[in-house]
């Protein structure tokens, strides 16, 4: 395939993934992954990598050449072969401290200062701070403060969490930050970083919490082209970027749509406004536990089937992007094969992912659940899937299983008694199905933007390979 995708591109210097695939007569996502090796290997040379128009922005368009002829093996890439620097050669590492909170005199001034806590996964340039301090305070401790422009990193509790500075700044001790030399791109760094959150915190050092030291931070490698080759790096991260995060939007919107599609059928569920009846879900519903893992099986006929873990149930969709194998006996497979609508609930877990479920659409052959996934079949004569299944997304089955979970640090479970005596709501079938039907068109849309995304995901995943390694 990589053949006949590069001699496309080299005579069709302007063209997108679907005339690729459709040319090629391959799904649009192997291509995307070919044209992406293509490209990481130096035999295409991509000059334009953008989205298309709103209209039609499910592939992205290329403006491409050949950069050698296909299989000539004495290919040179200049990202191959960039020089590398240690970040401690060509950054200033600074880090901070916390003035003493109990001294008045010390805060409530105007000086940014800033924590771990205030950098999320979204963060980017930070202009403000939650806490400010004083003159007095930052005299007293001894800070320094960093620049505008200085990659935040965060180096403990917890590690890798990464922002620039949009003005002056100070910070407490769990940071690490890098003012640039006039050798590397800060924004070029941020990125750097930020695909290196693994292996950041492989680094950490610590027996109560891992850290990661100046010295380690200096001695991290990084590869460093020219600056202007940095700068169409961070240009082409940047636009893949904000194609992922308008995807990722999208996704949110259209959820934020059935929760308000949900309320406009159903009323307020937590009050019961339209005083809907409530039957215990045993009465409408079949609830099995899973399979054990290391259970004793010796000397019985076993087959290898795929295996359901909590890790595959999220909150709303199941992640099929892990899921393993388990060797069960036919009894078992029967016992315990999962059919289409099926709901999965977790047993336990975070406090607030407590109750999380999901539906089944179409389960792998055969496949299982384990013993901490709880499988209920409903009867559809009395409730719905999709119904049930936001059900348990709102605040009164929430509130339920919060009331009734034995907790300990941090971790929430519940059990079979528990989940059979779940009180639901149950609006008539024909306002079920109305929702359902909603549903089912809402799924069409997010399958498409979840393709995009996809795509978009994995063509940055490779941009981060070509330019960091």
């Amino acid at each position: 395939m990589k053949k006949r995708v590069y001699d496309f591109i080299c005579t069709h210097p302007d063209t997108n993934i679907h005339d690729i695939a459709s040319a090629v007569n391959e799904p649009e996502l192997e291509v995307l992954k070919t044209v992406n090796a293509l490209y990481r290997d130096g035999y295409v040379t991509l000059s334009k990598i953008v989205p298309l128009s709103p209209e039609n922005s499910d592939s992205c368009r290329y403006s491409a050449t050949g950069k050698q002829y296909f299989g000539d093996s004495n290919r040179t890439c200049g990202w191959k072969t960039m020089a590398k620097y240690k970040l401690g050669e060509i950054c200033e590492i600074v880090s901070g401290s916390t003035p003493k909170t109990g001294i008045a005199e010390y805060w409530d001034g105007n000086l940014k200062w800033i924590t771990p806590a205030e950098i999320d996964d979204e963060s980017y340039i930070i202009t403000d701070s939650a806490r400010k301090l004083t003159d007095l305070g930052v005299k007293k401790t001894g800070l320094s403060s960093f620049p505008s422009g200085t990659v935040i990193l965060s180096s403990r509790a917890p590690i890798g969490k990464v922002a620039i500075a949009g003005c002056e700044m100070y910070c407490n001790q769990g940071f690490k930050n890098l003012i640039c030399s006039d050798r590397i791109n800060n924004r070029y760094l941020y990125w750097f970083l930020k695909g290196n959150t693994a292996y950041l915190n492989s680094l950490g050092r610590g027996a109560t919490f891992k850290e990661i030291s100046k010295k380690i931070v200096s001695d991290i490698e990084i590869n460093v082209p020219e600056i202007s080759q940095q700068l169409a790096a961070v240009d082409a991260l940047e636009r893949v970027s904000e194609i992922i995060r308008l995807r990722k939007n999208q996704l949110q919107k259209l959820d934020e749509l059935i929760k308000a599609r949900f309320v406009e059928l159903f009323g307020d569920m937590y009050l019961n406004t339209m005083e809907w009846r409530e039957l215990q879900l045993e009465i409408m519903a079949d609830i099995v536990s899973g399979i054990t893992k290391g259970r004793k099986i010796a000397g019985k006929q076993l087959t290898k089937v795929p295996y359901m873990a909590v890790s595959n149930v999220k909150d709303g969709y199941i992640d099929w992007t892990t899921v393993k194998t388990i060797e069960a006996t036919d009894q078992e497979i029967n016992q315990y094969r999962l059919l289409p609508d099926d709901v999965l609930m977790t047993e336990g877990g975070d406090p607030d992912k407590l109750g999380r479920g999901a539906i089944i659409r179409t389960p792998l052959e055969n496949c299982i659940h384990q013993n901490y996934i709880f499988r209920v079949r409903l009867d559809e004569s009395h409730i719905l899937p999709d119904y049930f299944a936001e059900y348990l997304k709102h605040q009164r089955a929430k509130r339920y299983f919060l009331g009734c979970a034995k907790q300990t640090t941090g971790i929430a479970s519940i059990n079979m008694k528990q989940l059979k005596a779940l009180p639901v709501l149950l609006p008539p079938l024909e306002l079920q199905n109305e929702f359902s039907a909603f549903i089912r068109q809402i799924d069409k849309s997010k399958v498409a933007v979840q393709k995009a995304l996809d795509e978009a995901q994995l063509l940055f995943d490779s941009l981060m390979q070509k330019y960091f390694g």
